[in-house]
């Protein structure tokens, strides 16, 4: 079965050129794939635009009015970070779409993966506001469709993004049907994801939060996922996992203080989806968060890309950061010791 890739079409009628997250991010994306003969391995999928019911799902009703009466007056800032124009309302549904279709077409097992290239990107949203750069959280909506109406039970959703993804946390807190595990510098915009945020009530212990000390690279990130990461995933046994898959900890990122370099974020890509072969038969999908500067963000997903294809990653065009790193084995130490995964970790079941 093929790997696709779900995009949003009308993507540039949100934009703001003055702004880090603008809609050359998608363009140079797409040149990417022209230019490495990629695209003609991949199967397109032409998104669907989300409904408000769908949104309704993951957000108050009082976000997807904000969003409106902003759309309706041509658009104006919701926060310090978060803009929108006249059209951001149907783009920000068809990104949301654009994360269900990929999810629907994995879980039907219409293809073997996807990878969902929107903007804008979502996991700050939580479930009663815009803030981040993000209006509604992509992979939440879809996460919540395969839950709802694709007789998924369990999933999980890993987010490497740079930035903690707050809103994704915030949506599924207190859900034991979903483990989120992020991974993310600290301390960092916006400010959450601290190692005791491990969820509430039935989602007591599915939330694991990783931060990581500035300056973490590739060493440091693959330890961890080989240590704490994928040990918790086995041991939840989802059905299908998303991925927040933010491009802005590589060390050439001008918002992000880690220093993955495009080598990791493959590496960190192999195990999920070598992952997902072994507990839910291939099933993953990938959600583009953040990653600004261009050639970072283009190169990430060229390698994510072959990786989903299931071939080498192909040579790291921009190379390490060359920066010795911090040592994270006291992150590790905590999440074995005080995270109440520790004893399914070690035991590779869920408690």
């Amino acid at each position: 079965m093929p790997t696709a890739i779900v995009t949003n079409p009308r993507h540039a009628a949100h934009d703001d050129p003055e702004h880090v997250e603008q809609a050359v991010r998608l363009a140079a994306i797409h040149a990417a794939i022209d230019a490495s003969g990629l695209r003609a391995d991949l199967l397109e999928l032409a998104p669907r635009p989300a409904s408000v019911e769908q949104a309704l799902t993951v957000h108050t009703p009082r976000v997807i009015e904000t969003i409106r009466r902003a759309t309706a007056q041509g658009g104006c800032w919701l926060d310090q970070d978060t803009y929108t124009c006249a059209s951001s309302l149907d783009v920000a549904l068809l990104a949301a779409g654009a994360a269900v279709e990929a999810v629907e077409a994995v879980s039907m097992g219409h293809v073997s993966n996807a990878f969902a290239l929107v903007r804008p990107p979502g996991h700050h949203a939580t479930s009663y506001q815009s803030m981040g750069f993000c209006l509604f959280n992509n992979v939440a909506i879809a996460a919540r469709h395969a839950l709802d109406l694709l007789d998924v039970t369990r999933l999980a959703i890993v987010d490497y993004d740079v930035h903690h993804g707050n809103g994704t946390q915030d949506c599924f807190y207190d859900d034991g049907r979903v483990l989120y595990c992020s991974t993310h510098a600290a301390p960092l915009y916006p400010e959450t994801g601290a190692a005791s945020e491990c969820g509430l009530e039935s989602g007591y212990g599915t939330t694991l939060n990783l931060p990581l000390p500035h300056g973490t690279g590739d060493a440091g990130i693959v330890g961890l996922y080989d240590e704490v990461v994928q040990p918790a995933l086995r041991a939840f046994e989802p059905e299908i996992i998303l991925v927040s898959a933010g491009y802005d900890g590589h060390w050439a990122d001008p918002l992000g203080p880690l220093n993955l370099s495009v080598a990791g974020y493959a590496a960190l890509t192999q195990r999920l989806v070598r992952l997902a072969e072994e507990s839910c038969g291939g099933r993953i999908v990938l959600v583009l968060e953040g990653g600004y500067d261009l050639d970072a963000l283009s190169a990430c997903v060229i390698a994510v890309l072959r990786v989903l294809l299931g071939r080498d990653p192909g040579p790291d065009p921009l190379g390490p950061s060359g920066v010795s790193e911090p040592d994270i084995g006291h992150v590790i130490e905590a999440a074995r010791e005080r995270h109440p995964l520790a004893q399914a970790i070690s035991s590779n079941r869920w408690v």
